[in-house]
């Protein structure tokens, strides 16, 4: 199936600019991402190799058709041995500096290549990538939108789900069977459903707890739609809370608000997850172990980092997620998280569902 071909030569120009200024002759991609990125390849293993003037896509026997039919403009060439493939490769387009992502490469492959080479030099190049898939074009924007909508959508219909006595596990699997039907591919990671004691686990797993009066009920749920992922939490609340569940929801709601409020075009990443840290104060700040958000795209989890220390900063056609929390060891916890697009003076909101406290009965 062949899938937007022109975006690919665009992105992979973007690549061969950069050889020049990386002082290297070729740049060898493991990541599968990446290479689906920069080629349209959906397979799960290959190598892509990008020259100043030409492109090659290493597979195996398994993926020689398919490359065919997904890629265009890249001559596809089949190895029966990975690492013999690649040297054969570096050796064939004489290249002497080539670099590589280390995060993707063994150090058993390392190892083996460069024990394999003559005069050839392999440079991790791995922080100069780091931001090759941040800007999203408008092609994957839309998609990204649709996969919010799907998610969102199986959210709100599993509201009509819960019942009492029924379990985490039980609404995981209704989880996934709304967003099937909503048009998901699949999911973009093991949805949280985490009731009571349970949501105080930033990543719980579903269980056969049930749900009862007055549990908070976090549901952190993404799909992928043709590559791209969604990434979405809500906390409900069934039943009844106290007083002292129904200030913190509405604490992290603003810590949620004023991040939000906070994204636009140069702002650093780390002064959003200030926004959102700022609001929780010492008196909750201590149950917030994680960062505020992450960027999305064919993977749930990208560049940049919205964190205390991260360094990055937000640009136009970014798009991140915005998830503060509080997690109450042995009681409760609360996390509310969007999906939004980073624009020039604010933010778009792709996820769909209403953050207000909803309560359940």
């Amino acid at each position: 199936m062949q899938q937007e071909n022109k975006i690919f030569p665009g992105r992979i120009s973007v690549i061969q600019r950069k050889l020049a200024d990386l002082k290297i002759h070729g740049l060898i991609f493991l990541n599968i991402i990446n290479i689906r990125y920069l080629s349209g390849f959906t397979g799960s293993d290959g190598v892509l190799i990008i020259c100043p003037d030409r492109s090659f896509l290493l597979v195996d026997g398994r993926y020689t058709t398919q490359a065919a039919l997904e890629v265009q403009n890249i001559p596809v060439i089949e190895y029966k041995d990975k690492v013999e493939g690649i040297i054969q490769a570096i050796k064939d387009l004489g290249l002497k500096h080539i670099g590589f992502e280390a995060v993707s490469m063994s150090v058993d492959m390392y190892n083996q290549l460069t024990q394999r080479l003559d005069d050839e030099v392999l440079i991790n190049i791995g922080d100069d990538l780091k931001f090759l898939r941040a800007y999203k074009d408008e092609t994957e924007i839309t998609l990204m939108k649709k996969a919010a909508a799907i998610s969102s959508a199986a959210i709100a219909a599993l509201i009509r789900d819960i019942k009492p006595g029924c379990t985490e596990r039980e609404l995981a699997l209704q989880l996934e069977l709304h967003a099937r039907r909503a048009g998901a591919d699949q999911l973009a990671f093991e949805a949280i459903v985490a009731a009571g004691e349970n949501s105080a686990l930033p990543h719980a797993q579903p269980t056969d707890r049930k749900i009862k009066a007055g549990d908070f009920i976090v549901i952190d749920f993404g799909v992928k739609y043709k590559g791209y992922c969604s990434d979405e939490t809500c906390t409900f609340a069934f039943g009844q809370l106290t007083d002292q569940q129904k200030n913190a929801y509405q604490i992290v709601k603003q810590a949620h608000d004023d991040a939000i409020a906070a994204i636009r075009t140069n702002v650093t990443a780390s002064t959003v997850d200030h926004c959102a840290r700022s609001v929780l104060g010492e008196k909750y700040g201590q149950y917030f172990p994680h960062g505020t958000g992450h960027g999305v795209g064919l993977e749930v989890h990208e560049a940049p980092r919205l964190a205390p220390n991260s360094q990055d900063v937000l640009e136009a056609q970014m798009v991140v997620t915005v998830e503060p929390g509080l997690y109450i060891p042995g009681l409760w916890g609360i996390r509310i998280e969007d999906t939004v697009l980073v624009k020039e003076n604010s933010c778009e909101i792709f996820t769909k569902m209403d953050k207000q406290l909803l309560i359940i009965n």
